[in-house]
């Protein structure tokens, strides 16, 4: 139309900020690139570039959101009335199950003999959590539960090619028909929550088969994890036995379906591409997996690598968090100047670095001790994984709100990129254990394996004896520890827990980390007023460097 102004050629010409998409999410992290080559990992590295440019691509980021807008519907029922207990997926969920079995989060450590895989497998599980969280939890659940399916050779042998594989199956039939298989967990019910030993779920005897001892199981469970699973680890009691660790197989071995009925799924705040359930079984089959009366046991083994698995996702979270926002901040103009440029956001954004380097060493350093066999590894891992496991996704509910208000009003809008990652962080704090139950198998490893607790502040003291005041910390947490009664330590768990993580992970930053950021830790966490809020250090040196080497874009 004649003197009408030509269209700008700018698609985001008022000062609004390009979509961070088709991106590499490996490349742009030089931290986790370090990480995976300390652990010995880099014939992985060529994969994780392939995944990392997978995971930022349009089209998966595209994906991701479709399977969280269109969350899994429940039918109970066929059209003539008999009992399916059927969830049906949007497609873009089975695009995500299908990436994350492709690069090996369900089982590469279980079926790579190299001790690196564990550190391989858990940056690929990085990388997928910071694109579509809901997903993982069958796939980390899947990997978790391979230890456990050993402990029934019988069992296992029909399961370990559906395990091994790296294709995604989604298909609803007996175990004889797939290609590849995922397990769940069904651990709580209503009346007990974390008190395991409260259960009332039943296992009644039926005769032994080729799989070993039959049970029938009558009860429910409160949060019955992925439920389209093609089968479940199961705690049930079974009489005098005490409670039992078994496997039920949504189809039962003679091709029927089997009695677990799903009441309803969960409507809950975040992790909503994922199905959560409530269940009630009326009779359902199932056979033992382990010793009889040690299913608590058993399934807190498979608890050790989903915690870990929580400590990994919610790193993943404050990488994710700290990228959108610096990404924001290095377009978004105001009062003259990019965001980035201006002294009090850069100091928030410095805060967000120093956070997500320490986060991604330390989940990063328990995957790669993980299969040692080296006690101090071992008593490394008895100690950090539930403390990190409190600490890391404490902070990711903390910081990627921080990270919504840079976006300011753009961040808290569904379209944008922090909406979904803000309702998606709290769950990993309740998942498998509470911060609470975090914090007290702390302190119930520090009182039962005293000696090797004592071995592993002894390595921190060394590792940060050049740092004063971390040293300081140091030797009062060891004071501390040292002096009965050990039950009045209780309601101070918390705190201990904090103080062992801040010092594990100064230790990791003064021996791995960048210079930089390892001072920016230590003058900030070890200092009097940090604690409040994000951004409240005020050491200019090394600000601009730390934010240029944060995220390679």
């Amino acid at each position: 139309m004649a003197g009408q102004a030509p269209l700008p050629s700018d698609p985001f010409p008022h000062n609004q900020v390009p979509p961070l998409e088709d991106y590499n999410l490996y490349a742009a992290d030089p931290v986790l690139q370090q990480e995976v080559r300390r652990a010995g990992a880099d014939w992985h590295e060529p994969a994780l570039m392939r995944q990392g440019a997978e995971y930022g691509a349009a089209a998966t980021l595209q994906a991701a959101e479709d399977a969280n807008r269109h969350p899994p519907e429940l039918h109970t029922h066929s059209r003539t009335g008999e009992r399916i207990d059927l969830v049906r997926f949007h497609p873009a969920w089975h695009t995500m199950m299908a990436m994350a079995r492709r690069n090996g989060i369900a089982n590469l450590p279980f079926f790579d003999d190299r001790p690196s895989a564990w550190a391989a497998r858990a940056a690929s599980h990085m990388l997928h959590c910071q694109t579509e969280s809901g997903s993982s939890c069958p796939t980390t659940m899947t990997h978790a539960a391979i230890p456990v399916l050993r402990r029934n050779p019988a069992l296992y042998a029909v399961l370990e090619p559906l395990l091994a594989s790296t294709g995604h199956d989604p298909a609803d039939r007996p175990l004889a028909g797939k290609r590849s298989v995922t397990v769940g967990m069904g651990m709580t019910e209503r009346q007990g929550g974390s008190d395991l030993r409260s259960n009332l779920t039943e296992a009644v005897p039926a005769g032994s088969g080729e799989w070993g001892d039959e049970v029938r199981i009558t009860g429910h469970k409160w949060f019955f994890s992925a439920p389209m699973s093609d089968g479940h680890l199961v705690l049930a009691r079974c009489g005098d036995d005490g409670l039992g660790c078994y496997f039920m197989p949504r189809w039962q071995p003679d091709g029927r379906r089997n009695a677990i009925h799903i009441q309803r799924l969960k409507d809950k705040v975040g992790n909503r591409s994922n199905s959560s359930a409530e269940v009630e079984f009326q009779g359902a089959w199932a056979v033992r997996v382990g010793e009889p009366g040690r299913g608590i046991a058993h399934l807190i083994d498979m608890a050790s690598l989903t915690r870990l698995d929580c400590a990994l996702s919610s790193a993943g979270f404050i990488r994710q968090a700290l990228v959108q926002a610096l990404h924001h901040a290095r377009h978004r103009r105001a009062f003259g100047r990019r965001l980035v440029e201006q002294p009090l956001m850069a100091a928030v954004l410095a805060d967000l670095a120093v956070e997500s380097e320490a986060a991604t060493l330390l989940a990063m350093d328990l995957a790669a001790r993980h299969p040692g066999t080296d006690p101090l590894d071992r008593a490394w891992c008895r100690l950090l994984v539930p403390a990190a496991k409190f600490w890391i996704c404490k902070r990711a509910v903390a910081l990627s709100a921080e990270a919504m208000e840079v976006l300011g009003g753009n961040g808290y809008v569904e379209g944008g990129p922090l909406a979904r990652l803000y309702r998606e962080a709290p769950v990993n704090s309740i998942w498998e254990g509470s911060g609470n139950v975090m914090c007290l198998d702390v302190l119930r490893a520090l009182q039962r394996h005293p000696a090797e607790s004592a071995a592993v502040l002894q390595q921190l003291a060394q590792a940060v004896a050049g740092a004063p005041a971390v040293a300081a910390t140091c030797g009062a947490l060891q004071q501390l520890l040292g002096s009965p009664p050990a039950e009045g330590l209780e309601p101070m768990a918390r705190l201990l827990t904090q103080r062992l993580v801040l010092l594990a992970q100064a230790a990791l930053l003064l021996q791995h980390g960048r210079p930089a950021t390892a001072a920016a830790f230590i003058d900030s966490r070890f200092g009097t007023e940090w604690g409040a809020v994000v951004g409240t250090f005020c050491q200019p040196a090394g600000r601009s460097a730390l934010l240029e080497e944060a995220v390679n874009l």
